[in-house]
């Protein structure tokens, strides 16, 4: 095609970008040349497992935020590839709720007997990227960490897939400097058998929270605090957990909140969410927005309005995620390759504000899912991606829900979900979640 395309990114949305291009070409297709930067030495972005907190091995900041013994919080049935399932990658049916481990190897699996691994130049890390009107081009600059060597490359269309789960907001709290004992946030949360025998805080009500939570209940901590500032997540937690009201402030060891009450606790984690964060990026190509559904200045959620040459993946906050990334790259894939016209500018702008208002209107979780299910069926409907039965998908996320009100610890004990992709049925795990310290594939596979 004459043209090259530069991504940022080989986590799950920078392998569907590479998947997209892959099966196009499979098609016979021409597609451009490709060239993408990961900072990590593997692909799989936040599911490729490092111990390492802070910084990395080359200085720069801990792209990470998995920890150990972590499973899916979401059943696989709602996240499945629509062009390659659990089932296609395992050879068999498998448990809703699978281990790190379990996801990773089903994410890589699809690229791996390909040659698009060699379009990834791993231990590389983006340092700043300008966009050069007078050629239409963007200039990519770029540090091999392994040999210590920057270059610039220039591409004619630039994907940011570097998702948003990885540089943390952090709050700060009166006493925090004068705390006796650890301070952390989940991004750096690594093991929860650090706080075995405990009593640990935990700021926040997202997802993360739940889980953590529920990771150091698992592995032994003595209780469990979780302040809200809005509203508690109101689940039937076990006996050593409660919820209270806001974080005031820490007098040395001790906890106040907005109610009155205190605490005395060993650590404090903060699940208090992350920033979406592209340093390398100048300001008029960087995303600023809320973590939510409709994303600010994105058309149909992906093509940069201020310059459709600039596309960004997964910057959505998210109940679908793999299957909704493809659905992304394949647009992303179609518009660079010709096959999809843009509207003009001002169409572009106006649709996210448009998008934006829809999700104000929202009125449950339930109308969220349905809402983010209609966005990944909008885009499908414009390329050849596999479609898939969107309205069963909703329905896994609708009995997860239901099985996390009834009893929040067991939920990954469930099993008769339906794919939406091959109608197979995903049989219970042999072990109940809270007796599993194994988390490996091959103790999984067994």
């Amino acid at each position: 095609m004459g043209i090259r395309v530069g991504i940022i990114g080989a986590g799950p949305s920078g392998l569907s970008q590479l998947r997209a291009f892959e099966r196009a070409e499979n098609k016979g297709d021409s597609i451009p040349e490709i060239v993408c930067f990961e900072k990590q030495s593997d692909w799989g972005g936040l599911w490729n497992y490092t111990w390492r907190t802070g910084v990395d091995e080359a200085g720069d900041p801990c792209h990470g935020s998995m920890y150990r013994y972590l499973w899916s919080n979401g059943p696989k049935e709602g996240l499945e590839f629509a062009d390659y399932t659990f089932k296609e990658h395992f050879g068999k049916d498998i448990a809703s709720y699978p281990p790190r481990a379990v996801l990773f190897d089903y994410i890589k699996g699809r690229l791996e007997k390909t040659a698009f691994r060699d379009k990834i130049r791993f231990n590389t890390i983006v340092r700043d990227v300008r966009y050069h009107e007078d050629k239409s081009e963007f200039e990519v600059i770029s540090r091999d960490n392994k040999s210590d060597t920057e270059s610039a490359d220039y591409f004619d269309h630039l994907i940011v897939a570097t998702g948003h789960f990885s540089t943390p907001y952090v709050p700060y709290y009166e006493g925090f400097d004068s705390f006796n004992g650890r301070i952390l946030h989940a991004h750096d949360f690594r093991d929860a058998r650090e706080f075995t025998g405990k009593n640990i805080l935990i700021l926040g009500t997202s997802y993360s929270a739940e889980d953590i939570g529920s990771q150091c209940w698992k592995y032994g901590c003595e209780s469990i605090t979780v302040a809200h500032r809005t509203a508690p997540m109101g689940f039937d937690w076990p006996d050593n957990w409660q919820e209270v009201p806001a974080l005031v402030k820490t007098e040395g060891s001790k906890a106040h909140f907005k109610d009155g009450s205190s605490k005395e606790v060993d650590a404090i984690i903060l699940c208090t969410g992350y920033q979406h964060h592209f340093p390398f990026l100048p300001d008029d190509l960087r995303l600023k927005t809320a973590n939510r559904l409709a994303t600010a200045n994105l058309y149909k959620g992906v093509v940069w309005a201020n310059n459709p040459r600039l596309f960004y993946l997964g910057m959505q906050d998210q109940w679908f995620t793999f299957n909704m990334f493809d659905a992304q790259a394949w647009y992303a894939r179609d518009v660079i390759m010709g096959k999809i016209d843009l509207p003009e500018v001002s169409v572009m702008k106006k649709d996210p504000e448009i998008r934006e208002a829809k999700e104000d209107a929202l009125e449950d979780d339930y109308a969220c899912v349905r809402y983010q299910g209609d966005y990944v069926r909008e885009l499908i409907a414009e390329t050849d991606y596999p479609s898939f039965d969107i309205d069963a998908a909703n329905e896994a996320f609708f009995l997860w829900k239901k099985h996390k009100k009834k009893n929040i610890m067991t939920f990954r004990d469930k099993g008769g979900f339906v794919s939406p992709m091959d109608q197979s049925i995903s049989p219970a795990y042999k072990k109940a979640w809270k007796e599993e310290l194994d988390d490996s594939l091959e103790a999984y596979m067994e």
